[in-house]
């Protein structure tokens, strides 16, 4: 054999196992779809698989029974006796919508204006930053239990309720007697614990509002400002002018942000007789009122985006 052949012989082996093996880009591809995997197989089962059971669940009259659910097809029944037969599911709902329709500005325009006062230079404006922002780390889980009376603390029975007196509206009723103004009438009383009922819930769930606004703030480009100023423009001017328009899409976020947060609040009415029945084991039921829940707010939020997009200033480059 020719030392042409063995060179030949010898190199066919080594580019077979060159095309065998998986280069670089190929590898950080198959990991990248093993991650992804594992995300889309939870995704799978933990929500879309429950999502179609309770779509199935709402059109059926559920009994558990030893061996599974049973199941008898009643059509549009559950929706139906949702909103003609439950007065309570229907009452909770227009409360839910006036409450939202209330708040949901106020909620907006003070973080609009926290915004515009944080976004100014200041000692302490970190400071100030993250106390608007804490209530949204600790909204959620065993401190807003705690606050809410829902949990015990200290060892022993009755401690979070001690704790949450700090958030009940009576609090300035003990600071009013504190302060020795036992006259006051019982009217100037509830206003007063309206307001600072109000203050509190308005500085409680403003935290991310409050954040997308001030980012928004933050793009604003300082040229803007100097060619305002030297065209004799005025602050108020220059607000409702160059930076409402420019944060408006953030405004319309916070908008979204805020109307869902309302409406899916586990404390709100709506939600706790979804999961009252669901705790009952009317499962068929409570699935009718989730989804026809969950049309009302799709509903809600597209007027709004659908309203709020005509004014909403795009800027185009």
């Amino acid at each position: 054999m020719s030392d042409t052949e063995k060179t030949t012989t010898a190199a066919a082996p080594a580019k077979a196992e060159k095309k065998h093996r998986l280069s670089y880009e190929k590898r950080k591809g198959l990991y990248g779809y093993g991650f992804i995997a594992l995300w889309a197989l939870g995704t799978i089962y933990f929500f879309i698989y429950p999502l179609i059971v309770s779509i199935i669940y709402s059109f059926n009259e559920t009994h558990v029974q030893p061996g599974g659910m049973e199941m008898k097809y009643i059509g549009w029944k559950n929706y139906v006796n949702a909103f003609r037969k439950d007065q309570d599911y229907s009452l909770a709902l227009v409360d839910m919508l006036k409450n939202t329709a209330l708040r949901t500005p106020l909620i907006i325009i003070f973080s609009i204006f926290i915004a515009l006062v944080l976004n100014q230079k200041f000692k302490g404006r970190t400071f100030a930053r993250a106390v608007f922002f804490l209530p949204v780390i600790i909204a959620t889980g065993p401190v807003m239990d705690i606050i809410n009376g829902n949990m015990s603390t200290g060892g022993y029975s009755g401690g979070s309720e001690q704790f949450s007196t700090m958030f009940e509206a009576n609090l300035v009723d003990q600071l009013l007697n504190f302060l020795g103004i036992y006259n006051i009438s019982d009217k100037l009383s509830s206003i007063i614990n309206s307001l600072t009922t109000d203050i509190f819930n308005l500085v409680w769930n403003s935290g991310i509002q409050i954040l997308l606004i001030l980012a928004a703030l933050q793009g604003i480009s300082p040229a803007s400002k100097e060619a305002a100023q030297m065209e004799g423009a005025t602050s108020w001017e220059f607000f409702w002018k160059i930076t409402l328009p420019t944060i408006s899409p953030m405004i319309l976020a916070s908008v979204v942000y805020t109307v869902v947060d309302s409406f899916v609040d586990p404390g709100n009415k709506v939600m706790t007789i979804v999961l009252n029945k669901s705790t009952n084991w009317d499962h068929g039921y409570s699935a009718a009122m989730a989804w026809a829940y969950f049309a009302i707010i799709g509903v809600c939020l597209a007027i709004i985006v659908a309203i709020l997009n005509k004014v909403i200033y795009y800027e185009v480059e």
